[in-house]
C-alpha cells in the first residue's frame, strides 16, 4: 500500500504516519511544501527506530506525484466524501491520500477525482480525526481486505505461553 501527505503541517503526525507505514511494509509519499523539516526532532521522535524500515519518497508539488505515479489507483480521503472508507475495495498497491491537517486536500483535486473520494464517518458537529488517526483507521482497513500480508497475526508471550 501507498500513503500519500499532501502538504502535512504538523511533525508529530507525519511521524506517527510514517511508524504505522514502516509496521505495515506501506510506502510513503510525502508531498511539499512540508510544515517541517524531515530533520525535525518531533517527527523522529514519533518514528522512533521505525525510519530504517520506511520506504519514504518526496514530491515538490501534486502536479510531480502524479507525472511520477502515472496509473496510481488514488483513494483521496476527505471529511467532503460521498464514500465510506469501508464500502470500497482496495487494491494491495492502491494509494490512499490526505490532506493537509488545516485544510484537507484542495477542492479542485477532490473534484477531479470524486469516484474515489471516501470517508471516515463522524458525527456532524466533529471537524475531523487527527490526521495521524485517520492514516491509520483507512490504511488498516486497506490491509485487512488484502489479508494482512506479511505481517504477524499472532503475538508471543515474552515470558508465559498461549495455551
Amino acid at each position: 500500500m501507498h500513503i500519500v501527505l499532501l502538504e502535512p503541517e504538523i511533525p508529530q503526525n507525519a511521524g506517527n504516519i510514517a511508524r504505522t507505514c514502516a509496521v505495515t511494509n506501506s510506502v510513503l509519499h510525502l508531498i511539499r511544501p512540508l510544515g517541517f523539516s524531515v530533520e525535525d526532532k518531533y517527527l523522529k521522535r514519533a518514528g522512533l527506530d521505525y525510519w530504517k524500515l520506511l520506504d519514504i519518497r518526496y514530491y515538490e508539488n501534486f502536479q510531480e506525484f502524479r507525472e511520477k505515479n502515472p496509473h496510481a489507483k488514488l483513494w483521496l480521503a476527505t471529511t467532503k466524501a460521498r464514500h465510506v472508507y469501508t464500502d470500497v475495495t482496495y487494491g494491495e498497491n492502491d494509494y490512499i491520500m490526505f490532506g493537509k491537517e488545516s485544510a484537507g486536500i484542495p477542492e479542485e483535486i477532490l473534484m477531479e477525482h470524486e469516484k474515489t473520494t471516501i470517508r471516515i464517518p463522524m458525527l456532524e458537529a466533529a471537524r475531523s480525526l487527527n490526521l495521524s488517526n485517520s492514516v491509520a483507521i483507512v490504511l488498516y482497513e486497506a490491509m485487512r481486505q488484502q489479508g494482512f500480508p506479511g505481517m504477524l497475526r499472532e503475538g508471543q508471550l515474552h515470558h508465559h505461553q498461549w495455551e
